[in-house]
């Protein structure tokens, strides 16, 4: 029989796992995200993409600021579910919640555990270098991100990859291994695995103060660290432009030939000196203008020879 389930989740990369979860005729009897915010010009209360297609569905949407009141368990058990399934929910779940299904709550991570443990593996994985990621289907405990894995995918990471084009990539791979996991544990087959204590990393949350770029470090270290954080937060330079340091956020490049001071422009096709080699900027955005083609920016920008990104 199809399962009875909770979905919890907040962002665009939990969308595909819960329409993937309702196309297989398992049933959502609740879904579980975070309250709307205040977004855009007129600063509009604006629901999550996971409220957006719950209310598309037909599905009751809650937004309860806490789990941890005797209120919120009880409303959870109501709901008398099998299992919850758990994607970038952006709350910790307590105890009690957790052992509140029949099987207990599943949760999708965007790494390949023990590794990137926390909250922003993807850009973790890119801007570490990483060869490879993946996305794991885990039964949830208290840790963080310490749950028994039940399945996991694997994809390979190139130097071409930004942030946002791994994380398009794991969302529909994640959604069908959620799917897999979930008709396994209707059928009673689904087995856990712990977790090696072997190569535990963390993804820390990204700090603004650490996207500025540091053209120092060798080129391969400086193209990761860009493409980690685009689109956002970006990684970004300053640029004297008309005797005024302008801020830019580099969003794609490539590696490049080419030697010279860190930060050095080296050719007319915005080609930009590392502490060994060097990167081609692909694309970019001025501060309060929309991102650009670099050929753009180069038609409307005057670089001199020997120019400096710092």
């Amino acid at each position: 029989m199809p399962l009875r389930l909770i979905f919890m989740g907040t962002p665009d990369f939990a969308v595909p796992t819960l329409l993937e979860l309702v196309a297989h005729g398992h049933e959502v009897v609740a879904i579980y995200t975070r309250a709307p915010k205040p977004a855009g010009r007129g600063m509009k209360l604006q629901p999550t993409p996971v409220e957006q297609e719950a209310r598309r569905l037909g599905i009751p949407v809650l937004t309860p600021a806490t789990l941890k009141t005797p209120e919120a368990l009880a409303e959870f058990r109501a709901h008398n579910a099998d299992a919850a399934v758990v994607v970038a929910y952006g709350m910790i779940l307590p105890q009690a919640i957790l052992d509140a299904p029949r099987y207990g709550c599943f949760n999708l991570h965007a790494s390949l555990l023990p590794r990137w443990r926390g909250a922003a593996p993807i850009n973790r994985a890119i801007m570490a270098g990483d060869a490879e990621t993946g996305v794991m289907v885990m039964k949830m405990d208290v840790g963080l991100d310490t749950g028994d894995v039940a399945m996991a995918e694997r994809l390979a990471i190139t130097d071409l990859m930004m942030a946002a084009d791994l994380h398009d990539a794991l969302a529909p791979l994640g959604a069908d291994l959620m799917v897999r996991a979930m008709g396994g544990l209707e059928r009673g087959g689904l087995q856990l695995k712990k977790q090696s204590e072997d190569g535990v990393t963390y993804a820390a949350k990204i700090d603004k103060a650490e996207a500025r770029i540091d053209w120092k470090r060798p080129a391969r270290e400086v193209l990761r660290h860009i493409h980690g954080l685009s689109p956002f937060p970006g990684a970004w330079c300053e640029l004297a432009t008309d005797g005024e340091p302008a801020r830019i956020k580099i969003l794609r490049c490539e590696l490049a030939k080419g030697s010279g001071a860190p930060g050095e422009v080296l050719d007319d096709g915005l080609t930009i000196a590392c502490g060994d080699g060097a990167i081609r900027v692909l694309e970019l955005q001025r501060e309060g203008k929309a991102r650009m083609k670099a050929a753009d920016f180069l038609r409307g920008t005057l670089l001199k020879a020997g120019a400096r990104f710092a």
